[in-house]
This record gives C-alpha cells, sequence and structure tokens, in this order.
C-alpha cells in the first residue's frame, strides 16, 4: 500500500484532539492494543477502533511495521538524486512502479526528484541505476548517494 499523494495546497483534515492522541500513542508504539489506548485517551475501546479505522481509510495515517533492511539481507540504501526533461510526474509514477523504490518525492533546487532505493547489494544497486531508472523516458542524469549508516529515523513528530 502506498502513501496517499500529499502536496502543499492540499487541505489538512481537521483533527480533535482526541484523534491526535490516538496517532501520537499508535506513534509511539503501533502495537499498543486499542483497549490501552482507550485507557490513554478516555474512549472505550469500539470507540478507538473505529477511529483509526477513519483515520486510515481517510489517509491521515497508516499502521506498518518498519522493518530494518540490513537484517533483512538489504545491503544497500541508497537516495537518487533525478533530473528530468518534461513531465516530472509521469518520470515519478515509473520510479514509484520499481519495487526497490521506497520513496519518490518531486523536489525544487538540484533535482526534481528524490527517490530512496533499497537493494541487495552493490551489483543490484548498478543493475538498479543502468537497466531501470536511467532507461526511464524523461530522465536526463542521476546522482546516487549511498548510505554508509543509517543515524536515526523516527515517525513520532506528532500531530499539529
Amino acid at each position: 500500500m502506498s502513501a496517499p499523494q500529499r502536496t502543499p495546497s492540499s487541505k489538512p483534515i481537521q483533527l480533535d484532539d482526541v484523534s491526535k492522541a490516538i496517532i501520537e500513542q499508535l506513534q509511539n508504539d503501533g502495537r499498543r492494543s486499542y483497549a490501552e489506548i482507550g485507557k490513554a485517551v478516555g474512549l472505550s475501546e469500539a470507540a478507538v477502533r473505529q477511529r483509526v479505522q477513519k483515520l486510515t481509510d481517510s489517509g491521515v495515517m497508516q499502521v506498518v511495521a518498519v522493518t530494518d533492511p540490513m537484517q533483512l539481507g538489504f545491503y544497500r540504501q541508497a537516495m537518487i538524486g533525478v533530473r528530468v526533461s518534461g513531465d516530472t510526474t509521469t518520470v515519478a509514477d515509473a520510479l514509484a512502479q520499481i519495487t526497490s523504490v521506497d520513496y519518490v518525492v518531486l523536489t525544487a533546487g538540484s533535482f526534481d526528484i528524490l527517490a530512496e532505493v533499497v537493494c541487495e547489494n552493490d551489483d543490484d544497486l548498478i543493475e538498479l541505476l543502468n537497466k531501470r531508472i536511467r532507461a526511464i523516458p524523461g530522465v536526463l542524469s542521476t546522482e546516487t548517494f549511498v548510505y554508509l549508516r543509517l543515524h536515526k529515523q523516527f515517525y513520532n513528530w506528532g500531530t499539529r
């Protein structure tokens, strides 16, 4: 399941304090039971279940397992800056269809698109770059930033 497309012009969904508290509970521990969340936010288990369902159905949040790629045999991660000629959304759509690509954003600045990739090894990264990414019509050039070590990755920025 991919995340919904977000743009700065999208009108934010207004959440009440209880929904925000539910989100924050799940950001701290996505395995927390509805009963535990209910106690923390002052709702019944059924009411929490309903709210979580609404929040996921609306695209406000996803509850997912975040893995460590290294532990699963994916020893090469990289961010690839892509310069594009023509429609950046067409190239972004093509990148999003590649299994090894887990993150695609349209950007302003030196690159038109940033794409994060997870590969088993350097040979897989080379093949991905040469046979898949650089072969997409409209890709002018790429620059690869190989990850040496993941220093921080959190998803608990809260709500506003």
